[in-house]
């Protein structure tokens, strides 16, 4: 049968962070809050070891000092978002140089309800595009392969 992933590749016009997208997802329903009730981030050091943490909502600015620190801009760094309204999430990782952002839908996954092996991207898309917008998004690309 294979499996299938989804994700959205964002093009920033400068580089961004953390903070700043966070910011900006708030705004629109979105949380650093996993439905679990903690936050998850992932470091990816000159180990080339994708270490993820666990965290408290209450040191979410700590997290994000690590995060956007000088020191990791040369790292990929990620972030858990979701969505409680719409019971769904992701994965937000942030490339080295931070122009280049990409969202893996990963929690509670959101099917197209006429096709439920596919991935909504067009809800994801119109979820997040338009807070984005505001942080200097310039371009966007959303596929789903199956393996």
């Amino acid at each position: 049968m294979g499996s299938r992933d989804a994700d959205i590749d964002f093009t920033f016009t400068r580089p961004t962070t953390v903070r700043a997208l966070l910011d900006v997802l708030t705004a629109r329903g979105w949380s650093a809050v996993e439905p679990v009730g903690h936050v998850s981030y992932m470091v990816n050091d000159e180990d080339d070891s994708y270490e993820w943490y666990d965290s408290t909502p209450g040191h979410i600015d700590e997290m994000l000092m690590v995060l956007d620190a000088k020191a990791n801009l040369p790292y990929t760094v990620a972030l858990n978002v979701y969505h409680a309204e719409a019971k769904t999430g992701g994965m937000l990782m942030f490339h080295a140089g931070r122009t280049d952002v990409s969202f893996i839908p990963s929690i509670d996954r959101r099917p197209i309800p006429s096709a439920p092996e596919f991935t909504d991207l067009a809800w994801y898309l119109d979820t997040l595009v338009p807070a984005l917008i505001t942080a200097g998004l310039r371009g966007y690309e959303a596929h789903e392969v199956r393996y």
